[in-house]
């Protein structure tokens, strides 16, 4: 009678295991450069670009989407926020560099225009406040959430203006609960 071959049991099992691990190791890489290079996941905790992103809504921004093009008016960012960069924040682009954006009698005006700016995306008209204007510099964007009465956006930070190279992401779509294209 032959005794059974430890040795070829025990290296199996290593060789399972290094298989395994070299899974995970690989499946971590990939997430790694997804995250940081590729997309910006974000949750939204306020309701504050309420009806197009709602409270609790996780999306998906494309990082790329700044680097092959410039940033455009109504595009729905992720950024560092200026007064706190440790901190994200999900606006929508209102204000270009350059432009004068004032905030009179409850609509946006561009650059002296007598006509309001066209916003179908924000949730209900915005409450009457002493008029603001803001001169956007050259390298910078004027945000504001969707939902105007209850958005902490750029008409309150100390710091108006994000910059471009704050912008992590233009946000593509949300994915959670459900997916739905964020315009």
């Amino acid at each position: 009678m032959t005794k059974p071959d430890k040795t070829n049991k025990g290296s199996g099992a290593l060789r399972e295991l290094l298989s395994w691990i070299q899974i995970i190791v690989i499946a971590a890489v990939v997430a790694f450069v997804l995250n940081n290079f590729l997309i910006a996941n974000s949750r939204v905790p306020t309701g504050s670009m309420e009806n197009t992103i709602m409270t609790g809504d996780r999306v998906i921004g494309s990082r790329l989407s700044y680097r092959f093009g410039e940033p455009k008016r109504g595009d729905v960012i992720i950024f560092h926020w200026p007064d706190d960069e440790k901190m994200l924040f999900v606006k929508r682009i209102i204000g270009m560099p350059g432009d004068k954006v004032t905030i009179r009698d409850g609509h946006v005006y561009l650059n002296n225009s007598e006509t309001p700016l066209e916003e179908p995306y924000i949730k209900e008209p915005m409450v009457v406040e002493p008029e603001k204007t803001f001169q956007v510099p050259e390298g910078a964007y004027f945000c504001m959430g969707d939902n105007r009465n209850e958005s902490m956006d750029a008409r309150y930070w100390k710091n108006s203006y994000v910059y471009k190279n704050k912008i992590l992401a233009k946000v593509l779509f949300r994915y959670w609960p459900g997916i739905k294209g964020i315009h």
